[in-house]
């Protein structure tokens, strides 16, 4: 590939993630909710459920607050690119991704300016969650570079929402694929070790989230909070295998897109 083509590609992802950032700060309908979704999840299971970080065989040492804060985050995370592909879809359906598909210059760049809009997303929802968890008393054991790779894998889990979303996006241009989009997302996510660490659950969850890759995303945030590692390389691991099968998904998607004439 040569350097115009390269240049084609930055100046493209440039100008979609500056749109799609000054849009979502500027429109309340779309700001708002993103912050709300995960401060409910918050209160609701790291205050209302927090009597289970006393059950027996249950030792946390950040506490159960920055136990479900890993799980918020990591959710918000996978929202937030969730959520652009969502937005992506609207483009399609209103023709404005139907315009760019037409002017752009090197059409991956398109797939590229969305990812950097759903990292922009993310970054704003992560940094007021973490400072709503701080003032509510979260203690935070692990050190400095801990907290770097917490937010790394975040921005790890941003990229394969947006990869998984972005691609149905691509193929479907409509806001109707949504359920396709969010209900694998659900899934991995709610059939992981949310309330309670993996050894407590019994019966077919714990079957299933023995084999669930949002558990290793789960058990590598919670051993960087706390500081005690154990599966940490895996969810990492995780994270990067999903982005790379999500960026072929993703980018037949674009293919799918550029023979349908968008």
């Amino acid at each position: 590939m040569n350097a115009p083509s390269r240049g084609g590609i930055w100046r493209v992802a440039g100008a979609i993630a500056w749109r799609g950032l000054h849009t979502y700060v500027r429109r309340p309908d779309l700001f708002v909710p993103s912050l709300i979704f995960p401060l409910v999840f918050l209160a609701s299971f790291a205050g209302g459920l927090s009597a289970l970080g006393s059950v027996p065989g249950f030792s946390f040492p950040a506490g159960y607050t920055a136990f479900q804060f890993v799980f918020v985050i990591c959710q918000a995370a996978m929202f937030s690119g969730l959520f652009t592909g969502f937005t992506l879809a609207f483009d399609f359906q209103t023709g404005f991704s139907r315009r760019l598909m037409l002017a752009a210059e090197d059409r991956r760049g398109i797939a590229l300016g969305y990812a950097l809009v759903a990292l922009s997303r993310a970054t704003i929802t992560m940094s007021v969650l973490t400072g709503v968890a701080l003032l509510a008393g979260m203690k935070i054991t692990g050190d400095g570079v801990d907290i770097f790779g917490l937010y790394g894998l975040a921005a790890l889990l941003v990229l394969v929402g947006y990869g998984w979303a972005g691609g149905v996006a691509f193929r479907f241009r409509s806001i109707q694929a949504g359920p396709l989009m969010q209900t694998p997302v659900f899934l991995i996510l709610f059939l992981a070790p949310v309330y309670v660490p993996l050894h407590l659950l019994k019966g077919w969850i714990h079957s299933v989230a023995s084999i669930n890759p949002a558990t290793a995303f789960l058990d590598a945030g919670r051993g960087l909070i706390s500081g005690v590692h154990e599966n940490t390389g895996l969810g990492f691991l995780a994270a990067g295998g999903l982005i790379a099968l999500f960026a072929i998904w993703l980018l037949l998607g674009l293919r799918s897109a550029e023979n349908a004439g968008s």
